[in-house]
C-alpha cells in the first residue's frame, strides 16, 4: 500500500529505539515501573503498516482479535512513551497514536491525538491519512463542515489516494443531508466509475444516484434510474425493496409519470412488491395506508397503518395520517388520540398540529385550536404560516366578540389540549407494540453512531448488509427519534405560558444520559488525583488526563446549548467548545494556547454517540404531510437537536479575525499580515495578493553559482511568514498562495532595481493537471527539503531582492530525472506541494462601521478623448477599486443603443433562444422566504427557456400592466407607488402579500458575427481595455470561445429581475453596459471579503460556487464587510474588477450587454490562478482552462511586469515537469503513446469524469478512441477505472521539445520593447 505520508514503520522503529532508551535510563535511576508495555520487533513489523486507510477494511472481532490486542498494546506503548517523554517526542507519534485510536473505534482519543500531531506539524496538509483519519473522525460526530474540508483536502493534495472512492462516498452523503444534491451526485458518479472497493455496494450507490434525481424533481430520470437497478443481476432483496417503496410513493405524489386516473393503483403495486420483498418494512406499510387513503380505501388504510405500528417503525407521520382517517370517519375522539401521539413523537410536526387545530375548530373549541396553530407555526417545518397567522387572528377576534359567560358554560365535545396530553393510546392501536418495543431495545445496539446509520463500519465489506441510509424514510428518524419512546409529560406541566406562546417543552431531551457521562464515583476520584498532582506516578497521571478530558467534555456537552450567540458574540462558550485544555494528549506539554510551531489545535468536538446521529439520520429522509416528498436534514423533534449544530455554530468564529478560535482554522482561514515592501511597493488593496504573500521556498529554483547575494539575507527572504494570529511560524500551510522567491542574478539584479519589484511570488497553487503528480515519491522529495530557516519579522521594512533565475528546460528536465532515479538531486530545484487553497479572513483591522458604505469609485465622461485617455484604464484595473462605474460612456463615444434594444432584436433574430430565470419580486435590499416572514440567503430561481419574440412579448404587457396598475391607484388615491418592490422603506407592507412572480431573460448569446455583425461592430468603439477581443485581454489568447467569457452576453429585464451574488468565473473582470430604458442598482463587496461572504454561504448551507444566493445587508454589516451601492443609468458602463464580489437588480425595464475580460496584470493572474485551484478542491469546473491559457500567452505575448513573469514562468515549468514524469512513467510501463496533435482552434480539454483540465496526454477509452469520440479522461478518474489502463489509449498533443522551446523562449523583456 503506497504510504500517504511519513512511514509508519518508521514511526514504530524510532518509538522502539526512544523507548529503550528511556527503559534503560530509567533502570538505572531506578524510575522505571512495573507493567511498562513493550512492542517486540514483529509487533512493530505488525503495526507499521497501519493507519486510517485500513479504517472500515480491518476485522477487529472474531478472528481480528489479535489484531485488536495488538493496537490496544500500542496505543498504551505509545502513550507509556509520551507520558515519560512529557509530551516531548516526535510529531509523527501523535499522528500515529491517532490512526491506532481510531481504528479501535475510540473517537474522542483519536481526535485528541489528531489535534497534537497538527499543532506540532506545520506541513500536516502533505500528510494525506492524516487528513483522511481527521475527515473521519469529524464525519463520526456529524461535524460536516470540517470533515467535507479534510477530505477535500485529501483529494486535492493525492488526487489518486487509495480510499478516494470511501472519500467520494462519505462527500456524496453529507452534501446529501446538506442538500446540496449537485454535489453529492458529482461525488456519487466519481465513486460509481472507481473500480476499489468501499463500503458500499455498487447497486447501493446507484440507488443514491437515482434518488438524488428524485429530490432534484427529475422525475423521469429518477424513475429510470431506479427500473434499471431493479435489472441488476443479484440485487439485494433489501434495495430491490427499497427500490420498489421509492417507486410507489414517488407515483403516488408525482403527476407527471403517469395519469392521475392510474398513479394510485401503479404507486400500490410498486408497493405490495416492495411488501413482498420485506414485508417487515414500516414505512412500505405505511406508504401504502397513504395510497388506500387517498382512493378512499379507510379499512384496506387502517390496516395499513396498523401494521406500520406492529413493525416497530411508527412515526409521527403514522399517528398523523391514522388521525386524518378517524377524523374523516367523524370519530373526534380517537383523531384527537391519534393527533396527540404524532405531537408528542414529534413536538415539531407542523402538519400534526394543523390538523389538530382544524379538528378542535370543527369542535367549536377555538382556544384549544389557537394553541395547536400557534405551536404549528413555531415549527420549522412549517410552510403556510402566513395562512395560520390570518386564522389565528380570525378566530382571537371571534372569542373577543363572545360574551364571557358563554365560553365559560359551552360545553365541550373534546377535552381541552391540557387534558388530552395525558391521555392514553388507543389499545386497539397499541395491542402488540410493547411487545414489539421489548424486542427492539433487547436487540438494539448499545452506541448508535453515524457509521452504522450509513453502512460505513468495520464489518468486512462481504458481510455487510444494505445499511440504514438506504430506507428513505423516517425509519432512520427512528435512529434519533424513536417511535415508541415514553411519552413526554405535556409543555403545559412544564411551564404555564409555552401553550399561550406556542411554545413546546423539550426537557426530555435534557434528561438524556450520554454515554460518556461521569459518574459520582469518578468525578470524587478526579477531585481526589486533582488535589494529588504532584506525587502522581505516570499511570495516576493518565487516569487523571482522561478523567479530565472526559470532565470537560461531559461539561461541553450538558452546557452547550447555554452558548446562544451569535459567531461575534460570546468568546467564552467559544473557548469552551474548542478549548485545548479538552484534549488529552495536548496537556502532557503545556497550557500556552500556541505551540512551538505558532499553530492553533484542530477544534476538539464534544459530540455522542447518540447525537452524532441525529443530524444524518434523515439523509433521504421524507417528510410525508400534504406536501408530498421533501428531503430535509431537519426533520426532526426540536427535543432531540444534534450537538454538532452547536459545535459547527462556534466552530463559525473562526472565519475572518472577528474570532480566531483554536480549530482546524487553516481549513478556512487565510493569512494577513504586513506587506513586504519594497522602495516602490506595488499597491494591491487585498491583503493577501502578491507583495504579501507567505515567501516560502517550496517552488524555488535557485542556481547554485548565484552566490553574490549574502546567505543571511536569503534566508529572511525565502523564509519570511508574515501571519496574523494562526500560524506564526514556519507555517507552509498557512498561505492564502505559495510563494516563488529566488536570489537574483548579477545579470538581472540592475533590471530588477529599475523595476523596484517587490517579492516575487507564484499563483497560489501551481496549477495542477492531474496528470502526474501522484507519480512522485513523497518520500524521496520530502528528503530534498531544504532546512527552514525560521524568522521572526519586524517592524522594520524588508527589501526584496528577487527576480527569479530560471535554468534553460533542459536542466530542469534533467533535475527532475535525476531526482526520479536516485530520490535525490544534486541541483537546487525544488517542486514540492503547497497547502491546498483557503478563502481569506477578513482583512484586519475590521473598519469602522461608518466606513461600511464608501463612495463608488465613478469616472464622468464628456467626450471621447476621456474615453481612451491611458490613467481611466489604470484606474479601473488599480486592485484599490472594486468597482468602476463610468457614466456618460455612450454618450461621448456616440455608440448607437438601439442596436441592443428589445425592438431592435426582434427584428433582427426573433427565434433566437433565451434563458429564462423565473423569480418572486423583491425589495433590491432585502430577501425573504416565500412565505415573507424571514429574510433568508437563498434565492430561487427556476430556469426556463423562450425566444427574444416572446420575451418582447412579456417585457411589453409587464411594462403595460404596470401603467395600468398606476392608473388604478390615482383613481382610488392610493398613497403608495408602484414602486414599493425595490423600495425598503415599503418592505414591511410588501411581505405581507404574495410575492409577484417575474420572468427574467439571461445569458442571450450575441457571439454570431453573421446574426449580430452591426452590435459587434458598435463595441468596436469601445477603448481597448474594455472591448471583447484585444491584444491586451487574456481571454483573447485562449484560442476558442468561452460563452458570456469572451462573447458578449445580453439581458432583458423587468423591474426585479435579479443577478445573484458571484464572483465572475476564474475571478476575471468583466464589463457591463445599461441599454435601458430603466435604471440598475448593484451592490459590491472587495475580494478581500469573499472568504467572509463564503462562510455566510457554508452558515447557510449554500455553495458560494454554484448555488444561488442574496446576500443579508445586516449580515455583512455586522461582519464589517463594506458593501458599494449605486445605480446604474443607461450608457453607464460597470467595469467589476478582478475578484470583486456583486449582485444587481434592476429598477425598470432595461437591457444590458456584458463580457469578461482579463488585464495583463499580476493581480488578474494570481487571482484567476487561485480561483483555478479553489475550483479543483471544490470539484467544480473552471470555465477558464488556465494552463492552457498560460501556454498560449507564453507563444504569444512579451511580458515587462516581472511579477507577472514570474508566476507564468513559474507555472510553465510546474505543467513541464508533469508532463514529462507522467510520459516517463507511462513508458517504463510499456504504455504507448500516440501523436495525435490539436487542430485551429481546438477547445482546451477536461476529465469527462471529474471536470478538471487535462493537458498535453489525454486518457482516451478504446472504444471512444476507435469512433474519434474521444471520451477523455485525466489519469487518475483512468487509474481508477482501470488500474492498468488496458481500456485506455494515450493520445499526446504536444512534442516536448515544443513545449520546451516555448519555455525556453518565454523571457523577461524591458518595458520599452515590450510597448514596441
Amino acid at each position: 500500500m503506497k504510504s500517504c505520508g511519513v512511514s509508519l514503520l518508521t514511526v514504530a522503529t524510532a518509538l522502539s529505539e526512544d523507548d529503550e532508551k528511556k527503559m534503560a535510563a530509567g533502570k538505572r535511576s531506578g524510575e522505571v515501573e512495573e507493567g511498562t508495555p513493550s512492542l517486540t520487533a514483529e509487533e512493530k513489523d505488525a503495526i507499521g503498516g497501519m493507519d486510517s486507510r485500513l479504517f472500515g477494511f480491518v476485522k477487529l472481532q472474531e478472528d481480528g482479535a489479535r489484531r485488536k490486542i495488538l493496537l490496544d498494546k500500542a496505543v498504551r506503548c505509545y502513550e507509556s512513551l509520551i507520558l515519560k517523554g512529557e509530551g516531548k517526542v516526535e510529531s509523527e507519534f501523535f499522528c500515529q497514536l491517532g490512526h491506532f485510536n481510531l481504528l479501535l473505534e475510540d473517537y474522542p482519543k483519536a481526535l485528541s491525538a489528531y489535534q497534537r500531531y497538527y499543532s506540532l506539524q506545520s506541513d500536516y496538509w502533505k500528510n494525506a491519512a492524516f487528513l483522511y483519519g481527521l475527515g473521519l473522525v469529524y464525519f463520526y460526530y456529524n461535524a460536516f463542515q470540517w470533515a467535507i474540508k479534510a477530505f477535500q483536502e485529501v483529494l486535492y493534495i493525492d488526487p489518486g489516494f487509495c480510499r478516494a472512492k470511501e472519500i467520494h462516498l462519505r462527500l456524496g452523503l453529507m452534501f446529501k443531508v446538506n442538500t446540496d444534491y449537485e454535489s453529492s451526485l458529482k461525488h456519487f458518479h466519481l465513486a460509481l466509475i472507481d473500480c476499489n472497493p468501499c463500503s458500499l455496494s455498487t447497486a447501493e450507490i446507484k440507488f443514491h444516484i437515482a434518488n438524488l434525481y428524485e429530490a432534484q424533481k427529475k422525475y423521469h430520470s429518477a424513475k429510470e434510474a431506479y427500473e434499471q437497478l431493479l435489472q441488476t443481476e443479484n440485487l439485494p432483496v433489501q434495495v430491490k425493496a427499497t427500490v420498489l417503496q421509492q417507486l410507489g410513493w414517488m407515483h403516488h405524489n408525482v403527476d407527471q409519470l403517469v395519469g392521475k386516473v392510474t398513479k394510485e393503483n401503479c404507486a400500490i403495486e410498486y408497493l405490495q412488491k416492495s411488501l413482498a420483498a420485506d414485508p417487515n418494512s414500516g414505512q412500505s406499510w405505511y406508504f401504502l395506508g397513504r395510497c388506500y387513503s387517498s382512493i378512499g380505501k379507510v379499512q384496506d388504510a387502517f390496516l395499513s397503518y396498523r401494521q406500520s405500528i406492529d413493525k416497530s417503525e411508527a412515526s409521527a407521520d403514522t399517528w398523523c395520517s391514522i388521525g386524518v382517517l378517524y377524523q374523516q370517519q367523524n370519530q373526534p375522539m380517537d383523531a384527537l388520540q391519534a393527533y396527540i401521539c404524532a405531537v408528542q413523537l414529534d413536538h415539531g410536526h407542523a402538519v400534526a398540529w394543523m390538523d389538530l387545530g382544524t379538528l378542535y375548530e370543527s369542535c367549536n373549541q377555538p382556544q384549544d385550536a389557537i394553541k395547536c396553530y400557534l405551536n404549528a407555526t413555531r415549527s420549522k417545518c412549517c410552510s403556510n404560516i402566513s395562512a395560520l397567522a390570518s386564522r389565528i387572528k380570525y378566530l382571537q377576534a371571534q372569542l373577543c366578540n363572545l360574551p364571557q359567560s358563554s365560553q365559560q358554560n359551552k360545553t365541550k365535545l373534546l377535552p381541552s389540549i391540557e387534558e388530552a396530553w395525558s391521555l392514553p393510546i388507543p389499545a386497539e392501536l397499541t395491542s402488540r407494540q410493547g411487545a414489539m418495543n421489548t424486542a427492539q431495545q433487547a436487540c438494539r445496539p448499545h452506541h448508535v453512531n453515524t457509521e452504522s446509520a450509513l453502512g460505513l463500519n468495520q464489518t468486512p465489506i462481504s458481510q455487510q448488509s444494505l445499511p440504514l441510509h438506504l430506507i428513505t424514510s423516517k425509519q432512520v428518524d427512528g435512529l434519533s427519534s424513536s417511535a415508541k419512546r415514553k411519552r413526554t409529560s405535556s409543555p403545559i406541566k412544564n411551564s404555564s405560558d409555552n401553550w399561550n406562546s406556542g411554545h413546546v417543552s423539550h426537557s426530555s431531551a435534557q434528561s438524556q444520559v450520554y454515554p460518556w457521562s461521569l459518574t459520582p464515583h469518578k468525578l470524587q476520584h478526579l477531585e481526589h488525583l486533582r488535589a494529588n498532582r504532584d506525587n502522581l506516578n505516570s499511570a495516576q497521571k493518565l487516569t487523571l488526563e482522561q478523567l479530565e478530558s472526559h470532565f470537560i467534555l461531559m461539561q461541553q456537552l450538558q452546557g452547550h446549548h447555554k452558548c446562544q450567540t451569535s459567531h461575534f458574540g460570546s468568546p467564552n462558550c467559544e473557548q469552551r467548545l474548542f478549548s485545548t485544555e479538552s484534549s488529552q494528549y495536548l496537556q502532557t506539554v503545556d497550557t500556552d494556547p500556541q505551540n512551538q510551531n505558532g499553530h492553533t489545535v484542530v477544534p476538539m468536538i464534544s459530540v455522542t454517540q447518540g447525537a452524532a446521529v441525529n443530524l444524518l439520520s434523515s439523509n433521504i429522509a421524507t417528510s410525508y404531510g400534504q406536501q408530498g416528498i421533501t428531503f430535509t436534514k431537519e426533520n426532526k423533534h426540536s427535543g432531540n437537536t444534534s450537538l454538532v449544530t452547536e459545535i459547527n455554530r462556534h466552530a463559525e468564529k473562526i472565519l475572518n479575525g472577528s474570532a480566531i478560535v483554536k480549530g482546524l482554522s487553516n481549513h478556512l482561514d487565510q493569512m494577513t499580515a504586513d506587506a513586504i515592501s519594497s522602495p516602490d511597493p506595488v499597491d494591491f488593496t487585498s491583503s493577501n495578493l502578491l507583495n504579501l504573500d507567505n515567501l516560502q521556498h517550496s517552488a524555488l529554483l535557485i542556481r547554485k553559482s548565484s552566490d553574490s547575494v549574502n546567505s543571511e539575507t536569503y534566508n529572511k527572504v525565502i523564509n519570511f511568514h508574515p501571519t496574523t494570529n494562526t500560524k506564526t511560524e514556519n507555517s507552509d500551510a498557512s498561505s492564502s498562495s505559495s510563494a516563488i522567491s529566488t536570489i537574483s542574478s548579477p545579470n538581472l539584479t540592475e533590471q530588477a532595481s529599475k523595476h523596484k519589484v517587490t517579492s516575487l511570488n507564484s499563483p497560489h497553487i501551481m496549477l495542477n493537471t492531474d496528470n502526474g503528480d501522484e507519480l512522485e515519491d513523497t518520500e524521496s522529495s520530502r528528503k530534498t527539503d531544504l532546512p527552514l530557516v525560521n524568522y521572526k519579522p519586524n517592524s522594520q521594512i524588508i527589501p526584496s531582492l528577487s527576480v527569479s533565475i530560471y535554468p534553460s528546460s533542459a536542466e530542469v528536465l534533467k533535475a527532475f530525472r535525476n531526482l526520479g532515479k536516485n530520490g535525490l538531486s544534486n541541483s537546487t530545484v525544488l517542486l514540492d506541494k503547497c497547502p491546498p487553497p483557503r478563502p481569506p479572513s477578513s482583512p484586519n483591522p475590521p473598519l469602522p462601521k461608518d466606513k461600511l458604505n464608501p463612495p463608488t469609485p465613478s469616472i464622468y465622461l464628456e467626450n471621447k478623448r476621456d474615453a481612451f485617455f491611458p490613467p481611466l484604464h489604470q484606474f479601473c484595473t488599480n486592485p484599490n477599486n472594486p468597482v468602476t462605474l463610468i457614466r456618460g460612456l455612450a454618450g461621448a463615444l456616440k455608440l448607437d443603443l438601439g442596436l441592443f434594444s428589445t425592438k431592435t432584436l426582434v427584428e433582427a433574430n426573433n427565434e433566437h433562444v433565451v434563458e429564462v430565470r423565473t423569480q418572486l419580486l423583491q425589495p433590491a435590499d432585502e430577501n425573504w422566504d416565500p412565505t415573507g416572514t424571514k429574510k433568508i440567503w437563498h434565492y430561487e430561481s427556476s430556469r426556463s427557456q423562450t425566444t427574444i419574440a416572446k420575451y418582447a412579448q412579456y417585457q411589453a404587457s409587464s411594462f403595460q400592466e404596470s401603467l395600468r396598475e398606476e392608473n388604478e391607484k390615482k383613481i382610488h388615491h392610493k398613497d403608495y407607488s408602484d414602486n414599493e418592490s425595490t423600495s425598503s422603506d415599503n418592505s414591511r407592507r410588501k411581505r405581507k402579500v404574495p410575492f409577484k412572480t417575474i420572468k427574467f431573460g439571461t445569458n442571450i448569446d450575441l457571439s454570431d458575427n453573421k446574426k449580430w455583425k452591426l452590435q459587434l461592430l458598435e463595441l468596436t468603439k469601445l477603448p481597448a481595455f474594455v472591448r471583447v477581443v484585444s491584444a491586451g485581454n487574456l481571454l483573447s489568447h485562449i484560442g476558442h470561445t468561452i460563452m458570456g467569457m469572451n462573447t458578449v452576453q445580453l439581458y432583458m429585464k423587468v423591474p426585479g429581475s435579479r443577478i445573484p451574488g458571484h464572483q465572475e468565473n476564474n475571478n476575471f473582470c468583466s464589463v457591463n453596459i445599461n441599454i435601458g430604458p430603466g435604471d440598475c442598482e448593484w451592490f459590491v463587496v472587495p475580494e478581500d471579503y469573499w472568504g467572509v461572504l463564503n462562510y455566510f454561504c457554508e452558515r447557510n448551507n449554500l455553495n458560494f460556487l454554484m448555488s444561488s444566493w442574496w446576500p443579508n445587508l445586516e449580515d455583512l454589516y455586522e461582519a464589517n464587510v463594506p458593501v458599494y451601492r449605486f445605480i446604474q443609468r443607461p450608457g453607464d458602463l460597470v467595469w467589476i474588477n478582478a475578484g470583486t464580489v456583486h449582485w444587481a437588480q434592476a429598477i425598470g425595464w432595461c437591457n444590458n450587454i456584458a463580457w469578461n475580460v482579463g488585464p495583463l496584470t499580476a493581480c488578474q493572474y494570481k487571482l484567476a490562478v487561485e480561483r483555478y485551484e479553489w475550483n479543483k478542491l471544490q470539484n467544480v469546473k473552471s470555465l477558464v482552462p488556465m494552463v492552457h491559457l498560460s501556454w498560449n500567452m507564453a507563444r504569444n505575448i512579451k511580458v515587462s511586469d516581472p511579477k507577472l513573469f514570474e508566476m507564468i514562468k513559474y507555472c510553465l515549468l510546474k505543467i513541464l515537469k508533469q508532463c514529462q514524469t507522467l510520459r516517463e512513467a507511462l513508458i517504463a510501463a510499456g504504455k504507448e503513446i500516440i501523436w495525435h496533435g490539436r487542430t485551429k482552434d481546438e477547445p482546451a480539454h477536461y476529465c469527462s469524469i471529474c471536470e478538471v483540465e487535462v493537458f498535453d496526454l489525454l486518457f482516451v477509452t478504446n472504444e471512444s478512441h476507435s469512433q474519434k469520440a474521444y471520451i477523455i479522461h485525466c489519469q487518475n478518474c483512468a487509474r481508477k477505472a482501470n488500474g492498468n489502463l488496458e481500456n485506455f489509449v494515450v493520445l499526446e498533443q504536444y512534442k516536448m521539445e515544443d513545449l520546451m522551446q516555448v519555455y525556453d523562449q518565454f523571457t523577461l523583456v524591458s518595458s520599452l520593447s515590450s510597448s514596441s
